[in-house]
């Protein structure tokens, strides 16, 4: 999914959403794909949301512990400033940036960047989850991944929050979520 110039020698920008559960492997996957990008040499941005503290500050860490560095902006349009000069922008946890980040993403795959974002399509309640919806449908390529259901080992796609408390976010991994196929996230 490299950027390929057209015949203008211009590059032509994506958005490439990666999208699933909790402990899916989402930002496991990105960081494989802006990786590569390292290696390709290409010119690189990536960002987080502040909110996301959970494994550390700056860095994008996986569930596994893998972890590339970041730059966590408060609102999707800092990514618009940030991003001067390069050929892709990763981005994770999507859902909790403000609504603007769809159109933050499709403007810089329209400045021909290619643009890889992660996040969850669902909340615990099984609601679209914040800008995910309107991501999905500007998305020139989606990858939903799945989890293994804890409860009877069968694909899951849904975050069972373990714990009452809380909104809509409520920053945790195993302590609080764990994944459900859709029976047994329907048997609570």
């Amino acid at each position: 999914m490299f950027i390929e110039p057209n015949n203008s020698g211009e590059r032509r920008g994506s958005i490439e959403v990666i999208c699933g559960s909790m402990f899916s492997g989402k930002t496991e996957e990105l960081i494989r794909r802006l990786k590569r990008v390292k290696i390709a040499n290409q010119k690189v941005e990536i960002f987080k949301p502040t909110i996301d503290v959970r494994y550390d500050e700056v860095k994008i860490v996986s569930h596994d512990a893998t972890a590339i560095h970041s730059t966590p902006v408060k609102e999707s349009k800092i990514i618009l400033e940030l991003a001067k000069d390069v050929e892709v922008v990763g981005i994770d946890e999507a859902q909790f940036f403000d609504a603007a980040i769809a159109d933050v993403c499709d403007q810089l795959a329209f400045q021909g960047i290619r643009v890889i974002v992660a996040g969850l399509d669902m909340d615990y309640l099984g609601n679209p989850f914040g800008a995910m919806p309107a991501l999905l449908a500007k998305a020139d390529y989606v990858t939903k991944l799945h989890a293994i259901c804890q409860q009877c080992g069968s694909m899951a796609n849904y975050s069972y929050r373990k714990v009452a408390e809380g909104g809509q976010v409520l920053l945790g991994a195993t302590d609080n979520y764990e994944p459900r196929c859709r029976k047994c996230y329907q048997d609570k």
